[in-house]
C-alpha cells in the first residue's frame, strides 16, 4: 500500500511541475497548453468567418461553461485525478502481471522501433482511434456510462469548445481502453504521441464547430461537422436505440459497422437527449448528476 501512496504523491508533484513548465516554457512545439489555445482560436476564427448557422451568436449558449470545461478537463482534471489514477492503475496492473512472470511487453505484437516511424505511428493511430470508437459506443449502450455521457450531450448549440465538455469519468474509461493498444504496440516517444494528440484535438474541435463542412470524398475517412452533428441529434432515427455516428477522429468505423446516419442537412436539427430540459445547467450539478442518478436506481 505504501508503494501506491508514493506513486500518487509523486504523480501529483510530477504533473504539477509539468504543468508549471508548460505555462512558462513556450520554446517547444509539443506544448499541450498553448497548443490547445492555438487550435481553439484557429477553429473559433473559422466559425466566425464561415458560420454554418448564421443566426447563432459568436458567444453561443453555454460558450463560457464549455470553455471552462475545456481547460478543466484538459489540465486541472489530470492534476486532480487522472495522472495519479492512471499511474497507480498501471503499477497495480504491472504487479498482477509480475505475479505470473509477465509484463506489459509480453503482449506486444511488435515494437514500432522496428518499423518505419510513419508506418508505426499510423498503426498506433488506427488502433487507438478504433478503441476510442468502441469506448464511445459503450458510453451510449451501458446505462451507467450513459448517465456520465449525458454531460456531453447536454449541449444545445454546437461550437468548438463543446468538444471537451464531458464528465471527468469519461477519460477514465478512455484511458483504460487505451492500455490495450499500448500493450500491443510499444516504442513511442512523447513527440510521437503529441503528433497524434494535436491532430485528434483539431479534428474534434472541427467536428463540434459551427461549420458546414464534410470534406467531400474524405468524409468517408474523417469525422466531420456535418456528420457529427447528427450524433448529437435529440430524436434518434426510428429503429435506433443507442446512437449513431460514433466516430472520434475517423468516420470509417461507422461506415464499416453500419452506424453511420446522415439523412439530410442537419444544420438546424434539435440537439440533446430525451428529458434534457431537466438536466442541470451548471458545472457542479452536472458533475454530480450521474452519481445521484446511478445511486437513485
Amino acid at each position: 500500500m505504501e508503494k501506491y501512496i508514493d506513486i500518487i504523491k509523486n504523480s501529483y508533484s510530477g504533473y504539477f511541475n509539468y504543468l508549471k513548465n508548460e505555462l512558462i516554457s513556450i520554446n517547444h512545439w509539443d506544448n499541450y497548453f498553448y497548443g490547445l489555445i492555438i487550435i481553439s482560436l484557429v477553429v473559433w476564427g473559422l466559425e466566425i468567418a464561415f458560420p454554418w448557422r448564421k443566426n447563432q451568436s459568436i458567444f453561443r449558449k453555454d460558450f463560457w461553461l464549455d470553455t471552462f470545461y475545456m481547460f478543466f478537463n484538459f489540465f486541472l482534471l489530470n492534476l486532480i485525478v487522472l495522472i495519479a489514477l492512471s499511474n497507480t492503475a498501471a503499477a497495480f496492473f504491472d504487479d498482477i502481471l509480475g505475479a505470473f512472470n509477465l509484463s506489459i511487453f509480453s503482449f506486444q505484437l511488435f515494437d514500432v522501433d522496428n518499423l518505419p516511424r510513419a508506418l508505426g505511428l499510423f498503426i498506433f493511430f488506427l488502433v487507438s482511434d478504433f478503441m476510442q470508437w468502441n469506448t464511445h459506443r459503450l458510453l451510449h449502450r451501458v446505462p451507467m456510462f450513459w448517465n456520465f455521457h449525458k454531460v456531453h450531450h447536454s449541449v444545445k448549440e454546437m461550437g468548438f469548445a463543446a468538444h471537451l465538455r464531458y464528465h471527468w469519468m469519461e477519460p477514465v474509461l478512455y484511458k483504460s481502453m487505451l492500455y490495450i493498444p499500448l500493450a500491443i504496440i510499444g516504442g513511442f516517444d512523447a513527440q510521437d504521441v503529441a503528433i497524434v494528440h494535436f491532430f485528434a484535438i483539431t479534428i474534434g474541435h472541427l467536428n463540434h464547430a459551427n461549420l458546414g463542412w464534410d470534406y467531400g470524398v474524405l468524409k468517408y475517412v474523417f469525422n466531420n461537422p456535418k456528420m457529427h452533428i447528427w450524433h448529437h441529434v435529440k430524436e434518434l432515427p426510428e429503429g435506433v436505440t443507442y446512437g449513431i455516428n460514433y466516430g472520434i477522429t475517423l468516420s470509417i468505423w461507422d461506415y464499416i459497422f453500419k452506424t453511420n446516419h446522415i439523412p439530410y442537412d442537419g444544420r438546424d436539427i434539435e440537439l440533446g437527449f430525451e428529458g434534457d430540459e431537466n438536466f442541470p445547467k451548471d458545472f457542479i450539478s452536472q458533475e454530480i448528476y450521474p452519481i445521484n442518478k446511478n445511486t437513485s436506481k
